[in-house]
């Protein structure tokens, strides 16, 4: 499954996902957690120090080896040069399986142990100095869009990314590389405003959102969400002692948080696998076809030099029979 937590900032959006994760890896489950948010809080939320989270390699740093490594033996794909974050997988690309070792892992990705079971942890990495005035969010990404269109996920298998706030999330493709949406809003005019905006980028794509409303108190919080939100509004995640003692820096341990809460994160993982059941492969590949034929047209023809239109494969499709081939190191 491939899944995204959005929302805007302060919502608790990073911390949701990470307890997901958690809860995820405690079931024994494979998952593989992407910071793709320009504040790379997702490895403290997992219980790295600011230190370790700091000396995470940076999957925008690796890009080029990235792209050589996918680009595989791609008849349509003369040169890593000419792969853009937006180029659609072919017949001879290599795929990325989430229970494997591969040099993008090697290189990229860090375990990370938990209370109960493990993760493993790619980051898009941080703005530096160097990037101010010169670089976007959107070059941060690039490589999180690249890598999800080229991952072949079964059942019980997840990636979860834990997304930029606001509605930057919606500037590029990368919005429609996942199963399911899950929205974080609070119980204010300002959370379902976010929510709506949201919902009107989403709905021309397909894309499945699903509202958590979180920090809700009480009854009149609840009737806000569902008088603002209606059918959107999935679950609701209460007030939560364990929250607040990781937020000041101890480790308790997942066991420990609220039953209520923790109902709500198998809540999430039932709604998780239900969209991947859902999941309509030609569709999904055809979106990643269309956000790269924009991109072409839009910027990447000029500054790559070529037609990249001529690097679309129109007889695959990510997860259909020819996975198996196409994937081999």
């Amino acid at each position: 499954m491939k899944i995204a937590f959005v929302g805007k900032g302060g919502s608790g959006k990073t911390t949701l996902s990470a307890l997901f994760i958690r809860h995820l890896a405690a079931a024994g489950r494979p998952v593989i957690a992407v910071d793709a948010d320009i504040n790379q809080h997702l490895g403290p939320a997992l219980g790295l120090t600011d230190a370790q989270a700091a000396e995470l390699p940076s999957l925008g740093a690796h890009l080029p080896e990235i792209k050589e490594y996918l680009r595989g033996s791609n008849p349509l794909i003369r040169s890593a040069e000419e792969m853009i974050k937006t180029t659609p997988p072919g017949r001879g690309s290599r795929l990325l399986r989430i229970v494997e070792e591969n040099p993008v892992y090697a290189a990229c990705a860090r375990p990370i142990a938990l209370d109960e079971g493990s993760v493993r942890l790619l980051a898009t990495g941080a703005f530096t100095e160097e990037d101010l005035g010169v670089a976007c969010y959107h070059s941060k990404v690039g490589a999180v869009e690249l890598l999800l269109n080229h991952l072949v996920d079964g059942p019980d298998e997840y990636v979860v990314t834990d997304m930029t706030a606001g509605s930057d999330s919606f500037a590029s493709g990368l919005f429609t590389r996942f199963d399911v949406t899950f929205l974080v809003a609070e119980p204010t005019r300002k959370g379902v405003s976010v929510y709506r905006q949201y919902k009107d980028y989403a709905r021309d794509f397909g894309v499945e959102l699903r509202v958590i409303g979180n920090k809700v108190q009480g009854r009149d919080d609840l009737e806000f969400l569902h008088r603002e939100v209606g059918e959107d509004l999935l679950t609701t995640f209460g007030h939560s002692d364990w929250v607040r003692r990781l937020e000041q820096g101890a480790e308790p341990p997942l066991r420990a948080l609220e039953a209520g809460n923790r109902a709500v994160l198998e809540q999430l993982r039932s709604e998780a696998d239900a969209a991947h059941d859902r999941r309509d492969a030609p569709r999904y590949t055809e979106q990643a076809v269309l956000f790269h034929l924009r991109n072409a047209e839009s910027w990447a023809n000029s500054k790559v030099g070529i037609d990249l239109a001529t690097q679309v494969d129109h007889g695959f499709v990510l997860g259909g029979e020819q996975h198996a081939t196409a994937g081999a190191h």
